[in-house]
């Protein structure tokens, strides 16, 4: 999936013509690229369209139009569009009640390193997770971690032909599996596949 340049963006002007149809645009979007898995964990799979939106969002609160500005925010976002043979997802532990959340995130160390997808006649595969900095200590997991799961090029092909995918976590304190992950979801990822 291409990465964006500034040239792929609005100006801050043309942003404000267009954005609440955009925003209608991508909020549809991201529909299809939200995985519960289970009752207290989310998978939400970044693209080119999300990323775009969020950095067109903080130019467009920060008042940022100079050129250096606009390029730190495409060096901070790009890295979140898969690359073709990945998928990049933001890894939500959600728990409504503050109390009960912090109870979970403590029995929860780990977890990041514990979620999966798996292709359908493959093993499952695991995370490179928090790639950017640490978001757990010896007592307790961050509620967002950030997740990149790579993909063969046999997973890839058998995906491109109609593979099942399915998705889980396999922690002691939390175990779920998605099985398989529903087809509006499968094929926008697929989508993300070269």
């Amino acid at each position: 999936m291409e990465k964006l340049k500034r040239e792929d963006l609005y100006t801050l002007e043309k942003y404000a013509e267009i954005r609440n149809d955009f925003r209608a645009e991508v909020m549809a979007h991201k529909k299809d690229r939200r995985l519960a898995i289970g009752p207290n964990a989310s998978l939400y799979f970044e693209d080119r369209m999300v990323m775009q939106y969020q950095i067109q969002e903080i130019l467009r609160t920060e008042r940022i139009f100079e050129a250096d500005g606009i390029e730190e925010e495409l060096e901070a976002y790009n890295p979140l569009i898969p690359d073709g043979s990945n998928w990049k997802a933001t890894f939500m532990i959600e728990f409504p009640v503050e109390e009960e959340r912090r109870v979970a995130l403590s029995k929860m160390i780990g977890i990041e390193d514990k979620v999966w997808v798996k292709v359908e006649g493959h093993d499952k595969v695991f995370p490179i997770a928090d790639e950017d900095l640490e978001r757990d200590n010896e007592t307790k997991t961050s509620s967002v971690h950030f997740l990149r799961f790579e993909l063969s090029v046999g997973m890839i092909d058998l995906l491109k032909s109609g593979a099942v995918l399915s998705a889980g976590i396999d922690h002691d304190a939390y175990s779920f599996a998605v099985a398989p992950v529903p087809q509006h979801i499968r094929d926008s990822l697929v989508s993300d596949l070269d």
